[in-house]
């Protein structure tokens, strides 16, 4: 439920207003070196207010390791790492208790518990735990010196131009959504397997687990509705697989081909906006206009290609183990 991955696995645990979020990595190889100066260039990427549009709650986010690491290297036993919540500001959604935020898991997750939910800030459902995420993926990634992952908001609201996309939310007192598209180079032919566990169906898992995230597509994606067969086929052109073009993204019968990895997601306008709205009031039973009080992203978007590249990571290397590649890069 709280976990994910077959050899290299992460279970995470915490919530946005609890005492802190956490994360406990599974399979990681002894002898890595590692501290936590080597998680925090991405776990500052993750953090808000570091650029226009994203949430001005800031958390020092420093990793505190509680196990699975001795004088500075992995100990071959599990990881756990800490990040205390000590920015929050609770009250915002005390008062706001009775009216489920459209948009949000405020309501199933009150139906699901039973009222025992931890609703401040979202509680488990908030993007506060992708904290621990960021942080195992940084590992994934050291683990994987020869792979290169990078991922960058190409949309804003619709408009290839960033800030222009930005200011359209800014005018209109309210929250947009945006593309992310992620490109992995330097992977080995042959992970993935068929059906199942193909590389594109275990990162369409992970990816719809990261929070507003809505649709996932890899190469061409949905435009290859409107080719024709001998137009998105990849003709290969030389005995290592590269192809002259790269219409399928990278993996072919959930299999990758050694080309580029490429995928793109789309990112839900933040729920929580400045904006009027309707919803229930449960304890009167009357549909009645509110707003949104808090601290939150104008655009989501903006703080996702970290999260993606984590998630990412943690999947390539997972698939890496499986296929014993791992141990050549350590």
């Amino acid at each position: 439920m709280n976990s994910f991955g077959r050899l290299f696995r992460i279970s995470i645990f915490g919530e946005s207003h609890g005492e802190c979020v956490g994360i406990t990595i599974n399979g990681c190889p002894a002898g890595l070196s590692l501290t936590p100066e080597d998680l925090l260039p991405d776990l500052e990427r993750r953090k808000g207010g570091k650029q226009k549009g994203t949430t001005p709650r800031q958390e020092d986010d420093h990793p505190v390791f509680k196990s699975g690491v001795f004088n500075g290297k992995t100990t071959g036993f599990p990881i756990t790492i800490l990040f205390d919540n000590k920015n929050t500001r609770s009250e915002d959604y005390d008062k706001q208790r009775s009216i489920p935020r459209p948009g949000h898991a405020d309501w199933v997750a009150h139906q699901k518990f039973g009222g025992n939910e931890d609703y401040r800030g979202g509680g488990h459902f908030s993007a506060r735990l992708t904290t621990g995420i960021v942080a195992a993926g940084a590992i994934a990634k050291k683990l994987m010196n020869e792979v290169s992952i990078h991922a960058r908001v190409t949309e804003i609201g619709g408009e290839k131009d960033l800030e222009k996309g930005l200011q359209k939310a800014i005018d209109a007192k309210d929250s947009v959504g945006g593309i992310v598209e992620c490109r992995t180079t330097g992977l080995p032919v042959g992970l993935g397997e068929p059906y199942f566990d193909s590389i594109e169906s275990v990162l369409s898992h992970i990816l719809f687990a990261i929070p507003a995230v809505r649709g996932v597509e890899f190469g061409t994606g949905f435009a290859a509705a409107a080719m024709f067969g001998s137009e998105h086929n990849d003709a290969i052109i030389n005995s290592v697989g590269a192809t002259q073009t790269n219409h399928a993204g990278g993996a072919v019968g959930g299999i990758a081909n050694g080309n580029e990895l490429v995928f793109r997601l789309a990112v839900k306008p933040t729920s929580s906006t400045p904006k009027e709205q309707r919803s229930l009031n449960w304890d009167t039973g009357q549909v009645e206009d509110f707003s949104i009080k808090g601290r939150h992203d104008l655009c989501v978007a903006l703080r996702a290609p970290v999260i993606v590249e984590a998630v990412t990571a943690i999947v390539l290397a997972d698939f890496m183990l499986l296929e014993q590649k791992i141990k050549r890069v350590l």
